[in-house]
């Protein structure tokens, strides 16, 4: 199987994302000068190997009202709706559409949904391995796999509108945000 697909130790089935493993990070331009970064809370889901790997496909809702900056009242701005607006869009969703190859790596496409707006969105993405119980059917066995993503998204397509001024020219926040994505999963059950 292995060598058909070209991903070491790959082990096709039904994997539950583990959210106490697993993240998701933004970055943003602040200021037109520096970055902030943040993270989401708990991210969800699952992700299903296909047999061929162009057939695999995942699901996945992240936990915005658990939004970290390092920074309480800049948090709570962003759970405001002038941001995400947490009170009535606590949660955001993400759809695979279809995956790729691209050279080494796989794209991922998918609908991203922000405050009920939902948008396409291609993650690059890479399969980082497969634990070496991954033929076990017993999450608690160290049945694993690893994956990373990552994608770059205009926010104001999803009405994440808020910006200002600042003197001189410019605006305090790119539109363009950074998502880097760090997934650990659980084997449920192989594909037959």
């Amino acid at each position: 199987m292995a060598e058909v697909v070209g991903i070491p130790g790959y082990v096709a089935g039904t994997w539950v994302i583990d959210p106490v493993h697993s993240t998701v990070s933004f970055t943003i331009r602040h200021l037109m000068v520096s970055k902030v970064r943040g993270s989401f809370g708990a991210l969800e889901g699952e992700i299903i190997t296909g047999v061929d790997p162009l057939d695999s496909s995942v699901t996945a809702a992240i936990d915005v009202t658990l939004i970290n900056t390092n920074n309480r009242q800049r948090d709570d701005h962003i759970r405001s709706a002038d941001f995400f607006e947490v009170e009535r869009y606590p949660t955001s969703t993400f759809r695979s559409t279809g995956v790729r190859r691209d050279g080494e790596y796989f794209l991922l496409d998918g609908e991203l949904t922000i405050k009920a707006v939902t948008h396409p969105v291609t993650f690059k993405l890479e399969v980082d391995g497969f634990g070496p119980d991954a033929h076990r059917e017993d999450p608690m066995a160290g049945a694993r796999a690893g994956f990373s993503a990552t994608a770059e998204l205009n926010r104001t397509d999803f009405d994440v509108t808020f910006n200002s001024p600042i003197p001189g020219g410019g605006v305090a926040l790119s539109e363009k945000v950074q998502i880097t994505v760090e997934i650990e999963a659980a084997l449920i059950t192989h594909a037959h």
